[in-house]
């Protein structure tokens, strides 16, 4: 069981806790963004920047910036091995050697790694997938994502929840088995059956891909954020703010905000859940699980049964407590998806970093 650090709670004030669980999103695009924030807040934006800064440097914020979507920018698929027990660190080094994997997680299951690539075009992904499967001796299993019902690693953090968003559904007792309890569950998340295309989804400008590997890994922490991404790429400040506006409307950046590290904040115990759902049910019961409050990710993946993979959709549940996360799961089998499941806990984290798209912005 994972247990939020003492020394990190206390560390923190009343003020930090807003910006840490108030401002994973919804920093505004603006010039001088830290003087809305701190005026939301009632403090100054000297100190809104002092207390971001901090927080980063304290590892509780991983970054602050935007949050970029790789499968409308570039081409992006979940892949797994099944790596021998002897060489699994040989296996994961190979995988690991690639600017284009940004995630690699071992998980409890006879596909034992998991990893993301993500790169500037559909052939190029699967030239590396290849590769991969040549230079391990291991067969890629390839899921990318079809389907997106619910996708958001934004929750909040600074509580004693045992699992994500596990103070939101703390009205559930009070609300009746069946329909009307799954409904009212399901108000307060926007969950809808999105379509994902395999291959980069926006065509970008010159100046859009510019404007992204500039953000890519975050944006400068000062008072005047955007003005030195303008600055860096000898733009105006208005055509920045303006591009990234239009880039998060398209899709291209998910969110802006404080990117908050769950390890650190004791979100470990994290289990990917595979589901054998009727095709025809798929939509579904899709949207209805993704719209549960303790559902952060829900998507559907191809099945490959040519490699005896009969799962088609995936969700996964963060959280502290492992036998909470479990509960949780018991709860989405019995009431939500009452179809053949396996739950594949992370053991390991084996590589995880955003996504870079200096390969993927500059090829096609």
């Amino acid at each position: 069981m994972s247990i939020l650090s003492e020394d990190w709670r206390e560390a923190i004030d009343d003020v930090d806790a807003a910006i840490i669980d108030g401002y994973q999103s919804g920093v505004p695009i603006e010039e001088r963004p830290f003087r809305r924030v701190g005026d939301a807040l009632g403090i100054d934006e000297s100190e809104v920047l002092e207390r971001v800064v901090r927080l980063y440097d304290d590892g509780i914020v991983r970054r602050f910036g935007p949050v970029l979507n790789p499968p409308v920018i570039g081409s992006s698929t979940l892949a797994a091995v099944q790596a021998p027990a002897d060489r699994f660190d040989e296996v994961a080094s190979i995988i690991n050697e690639y600017r284009q994997v940004n995630h690699n997680y071992a998980r409890d299951h006879e596909w034992n790694m998991w990893f993301v690539v993500t790169a500037g075009s559909r052939e190029t992904r699967d030239e590396i997938l290849d590769e991969i499967e040549r230079r391990t001796g291991c067969e890629v299993l390839v899921l990318p994502m079809l389907t997106d019902y619910y996708i958001d690693l934004e929750f909040p953090v600074v509580n004693a929840d045992r699992f994500a968003r596990e103070s939101a559904g703390e009205h559930e007792e009070s609300i009746p088995d069946g329909a009307a309890r799954a409904s009212t569950l399901e108000s307060g998340t926007d969950a809808s059956a999105t379509r994902i295309s395999e291959d980069a989804a926006e065509d970008l400008s010159p100046f859009d891909a510019e404007l992204l590997l500039e953000i890519q890994g975050g944006f400068p922490l000062s008072k005047t954020p955007y003005r030195d991404v303008a600055d860096a790429l000898e733009a105006d400040v208005g055509s920045v703010l303006e591009r990234i506006d239009r880039l998060q409307a398209n899709g291209c950046i998910k969110r802006i905000g404080c990117v908050v590290n769950h390890v650190v904040t004791g979100f470990d115990a994290n289990c990917m859940v595979v589901w054998d759902v009727p095709d025809d049910e798929l939509d579904e019961r899709g949207e209805r699980a993704g719209g549960l409050p303790y559902v952060t990710l829900c998507y559907h993946r191809p099945r490959r049964p040519e490699q005896d993979w009969s799962y088609n959709l995936f969700t996964m549940i963060h959280g502290r407590d492992p036998e909470a996360v479990d509960a949780k799961i018991d709860e989405l089998a019995t009431e939500y998806l009452p179809v053949d499941h396996e739950r594949l806990y992370s053991t390991e984290t084996l590589k995880q970093t955003g996504a870079r798209y200096d390969d993927i912005v500059s090829s096609s």
